[in-house]
């Protein structure tokens, strides 16, 4: 079996995120958003907002600043994108919609839309026929929306009839407004042929994602590519061993990782990664924590939901990355009111240079700055890298 180092698995799964490619020189437009997409695969969707909404910014990590509007030009305006659930809720590129439809039809009912169907079976009827009658509508506009149960996941019962009805494909999204979905059946948002075509069975789709996630990893474990678009592992580890025996996965061992690895066999290695990038907690370089330490060394754990005397680093941190290298994290704020982007820490990882990180760093958080229409930066005094950084600043 082949082995790869550390480094080179880090510069495959770099350069097949798109961080091989060089960022436009002039604007940027439809076409490198599509080049970007066609990388990564997908955009994760989030509801916090506490710096830039997180499907924005992978597109900024790779290309720069954009008009965040492009976007919904191409997902809601050119129908080129549909909303559903692939790593986690996510943007995804419309012609894999066949891909999901086995998922759809075979969504189980949680525990609240079972109570729902054996006390009220019509109900679930009603809605979507309300949704047919009026959508694009949301769940403030139907007749009956329900009460919330509670502030944060106490969804109303309208709300929930609507999210069964999304995660069945009956009905899908339209187009977001200041991040509110708005949902309409499904005939009048996907192309008629993607619904109309023949089942493509759940062995056959699942088998597909696990082709498209080790194009968008270059090279990664069984967990890894199972989880980018979240197959469960029962199902995944046949299927691998199907792809390697056809010879469009070669099974390698990567230094210093415990499991085997699998290898795309049209993965680029180059010989360097130059430039740099902040990045959501979503982006799919970091989004699965393990893969990221084994990647990069880099411990990484968001702290959203860790009450602020546990946390460590901040509320939204954000890696840096430099060269090929998770070198610093970054807690980030926008303060739209007072138009500054507030730096509330700035940690460099261990045997880093500050001054080699600081200044990359400023750059490109003037560049963020720039790019979300805020007047300046201000830098808070904590984390072992902030004098520099506001230096360099």
């Amino acid at each position: 079996m082949r082995t790869i180092s550390i480094d080179q698995a880090r510069r495959i799964a770099l350069a097949a995120q798109g961080f091989s490619d060089p960022r436009p020189r002039g604007g940027v437009d439809v076409r490198h958003i599509r080049r970007v997409l066609g990388r990564i695969g997908l955009l994760q969707l989030d509801s916090v907002n506490v710096a830039v909404r997180s499907h924005y910014m992978p597109l900024f990590s790779r290309l720069g600043p954009y008009r965040m509007d492009l976007i919904d030009e191409v997902a809601y305006k050119r129908g080129e994108l549909f909303e559903y659930w692939g790593h986690e809720a996510s943007l995804l590129p419309m012609e894999t919609y066949p891909l999901y439809r086995h998922r759809m039809e075979g969504a189980r009912p949680w525990r609240v839309i079972k109570e729902l169907l054996a006390d009220d079976p019509q109900h679930v009827d009603q809605i979507l026929h309300e949704v047919h009658e009026k959508g694009p509508i949301t769940v403030a506009d139907l007749r009956d929306p329900g009460e919330r149960t509670g502030p944060w996941w106490g969804n109303s019962q309208g709300k929930v009839v609507l999210e069964w009805l999304f995660l069945t494909g009956k009905i899908t999204c339209s187009h977001r407004r200041n991040f509110t979905r708005f949902y309409d059946v499904a005939e009048r948002v996907i192309p008629a042929d993607l619904l109309a075509g023949p089942l493509i069975e759940a062995h056959d789709a699942r088998k597909e994602m696990l082709r498209m996630a080790v194009r968008h990893h270059g090279v990664g474990t069984a967990t890894d590519l199972a989880d980018y678009y979240r197959i469960r592992m029962p199902d995944a580890r046949p299927l691998i061993k199907e792809l390697v025996a056809e010879g469009e996965f070669v099974e390698v061992q990567v230094a210093g990782w415990d499991k085997p690895a699998y290898l795309d066999p049209n993965a680029k290695a180059p010989r360097q990664i130059r430039g740099s990038a902040l990045l959501t907690p979503f982006d799919p370089v970091v989004w699965a924590r393990d893969r990221a330490e084994r990647l990069f060394d880099f411990h990484y754990r968001i702290e959203i939901y860790v009450p602020e005397p546990k946390r460590i680093y901040g509320y939204y941190v954000m890696p840096f990355l430099l060269d090929g290298e998770l070198v610093a994290r970054v807690d980030l704020k926008s303060d739209r009111k007072l138009s500054r982007l507030l730096v509330r820490g700035t940690f460099m990882e261990d045997g880093q240079e500050p001054s080699r990180v600081a200044p990359a760093l400023a750059v490109e958080l003037a560049h963020m700055a720039s790019w979300l229409d805020l007047s300046g930066i201000d830098v808070a005094d904590n984390g072992n890298l902030a004098g520099e950084l506001r230096a360099a600043l």
